[in-house]
């Protein structure tokens, strides 16, 4: 990987040789906020020296940013640290160091467990204390096994780098950005309130000026980060207390900012500034991801989610008023203990009523720790199963519906990076869709009117308007 000497440290060896700068690895599985983490602890590493790597070979330091909301997700986590495991013999025989971490809600989870299952493991930091990440790493090389898992007192927010205009520029025309951390609903089958902690909120200053960073690196488009974004509250330069809406408002100020997006909500946090600024603001998204879970009344409730259907029906009709070009985005869990097939019944006549433009849908997987782990009545795996493929067929269906009904619609497209086939570029609708348009490279980063004239499995294909 070829590396820009200015960007290197400083100190020389004999003959006036920069020093070889150690290379960094980061793996990221799981939500967009891991993705935004690992972002930010790259930037904290660059500070000591450190540049990324795309090939993990080649690298001092490599960091699995992991997830821990499904068994599955920290399995793999495990199976990744066998294959590395196998890699640092390889690098050691031939006198190379490399340092292994893990970071995430994995590792905010299980901590010492980790370097119990994985001794290769040197080093262990939660999604609170990334901000001391490039400390821990000095005393992971000097041979100590680090762990890091105690809840900041301190804001890490405040002791991060700021986005590196450079690195910016690199990592494209959308970015994210975290408003909000960790969630105070508890519901029984999430492990999120005990991995990221209470709910917490970014001062406004402190989110406008990342963003203003953003847009000075070329980024166009910005999408706020929460595990429950639409609690975002805080104090607004008039002094009173603003909630999301006033920050989407406040943010769709910055010159140079041409779209806002948001996720993920809770449907118990959707008032009516948010909804409002789905009305009024032509920079925020017609697209909104409102997880319920389950459409019977009865789950809901043993699921702790703390409203019912009808409300979240009522909820969506009420934001389509303000809103009615709105695509809905959601989460389905099948199979949470007790659900019988009346239940699940119930789920697919909400589904039916909602009219998707995307979900996601997934097996209830009892998480160590979590209320849901501990009920009884747990739903065969078979059926669980059945029961999922059903669903997911009405998804799909649904989906692909709502794509070919884009099928002649002229909208603006964002410009993101060359596609597939040559002379081709991919941007977003603003529905979140992939979009596939002839066009220069040299137009990333502008938007351009379309009109959509075929849907694929996975994305749109457009003509430009001249």
């Amino acid at each position: 990987m070829t590396q820009d000497t200015a960007l290197l440290p400083k100190s020389l060896v004999a003959g006036d040789e920069p020093v070889p700068a150690r290379k960094v690895f980061v793996k990221t599985y799981g939500c967009q906020m891991n993705v935004y983490d690992s972002d930010r602890m790259s930037d904290a590493l660059s500070r000591d020296g450190y540049v990324a790597t795309d090939v993990v070979e080649d690298a001092d330091f490599v960091l699995l940013n992991t997830c821990h909301i499904r068994e599955k997700a920290a399995e793999k986590v495990y199976s990744e640290l066998g294959r590395l495991r196998e890699l640092k013999k390889a690098k050691a025989s031939e006198g190379r160091e490399m340092v292994i971490g893990v970071a995430g809600c994995v590792a905010q989870a299980e901590g010492n467990e980790i370097l119990r299952r994985a001794p290769a493991v040197d080093l262990v930091i939660g999604p609170q204390t990334y901000h001391r990440l490039p400390e821990a790493l000095k005393r992971a090389r000097s041979g100590e096994r680090v762990v890091e898992t105690d809840y900041a007192i301190e804001d890490k927010f405040e002791h991060l780098p700021a986005p590196d205009k450079v690195k910016t520029r690199a990592r494209g025309v959308t970015a994210f950005l975290t408003v909000q951390e960790g969630c105070d609903k508890f519901c029984a089958f999430c492990v999120v309130p005990y991995t990221r902690g209470a709910e917490v909120s970014r001062p406004v200053a402190q989110i406008v000026a990342e963003a203003e960073k953003l847009v000075d690196g070329g980024v166009r488009e910005i999408t706020l980060l929460g595990q429950n974004v639409n609690a975002w509250h805080g104090t607004g330069p008039d002094g009173g207390d603003w909630g999301l809406g006033d920050l989407l408002r406040r943010l769709g100020e910055i010159d140079g900012l041409a779209r806002l997006r948001y996720t993920t909500s809770h449907p118990r946090d959707m008032d009516e500034s948010l909804i409002e600024a789905h009305r009024s603001m032509t920079k925020l998204m017609p697209y909104l991801h409102l997880p319920i879970q389950s459409g019977s009344d009865r789950i809901l409730k043993a699921m702790n989610r703390r409203h019912t259907a009808a409300e979240y029906l009522a909820l969506v009709e009420r934001i389509r008023r303000a809103q009615p070009d709105l695509a809905l985005s959601g989460d389905f869990i099948v199979g949470f203990p007790g659900e019988t097939e009346a239940d699940f019944e119930d789920t697919m006549r909400l589904v039916e009523a909602v009219g998707y433009a995307q979900a996601f849908s997934f097996k209830y997987s009892s998480r160590p720790g979590t209320p849901g782990a501990d009920l009884k009545d747990q739903v065969p795996e078979d059926v669980k199963a059945k029961r999922l493929e059903r669903l997911q067929f009405l998804l799909i269906n649904q989906q692909r519906d709502f794509a070919a009904s884009c099928v002649g619609r002229e909208i603006d497209l964002l410009l993101e990076k060359p596609g597939r086939m040559p002379g081709q570029l991919v941007g977003r609708s603003p529905w979140l869709q992939p979009v596939n348009v002839d066009a220069k490279r040299s137009q990333i980063g502008d938007i351009i009117r379309v009109r959509i004239t075929r849907a694929g499995p996975n994305s749109l294909f457009a003509e430009v308007i001249e």
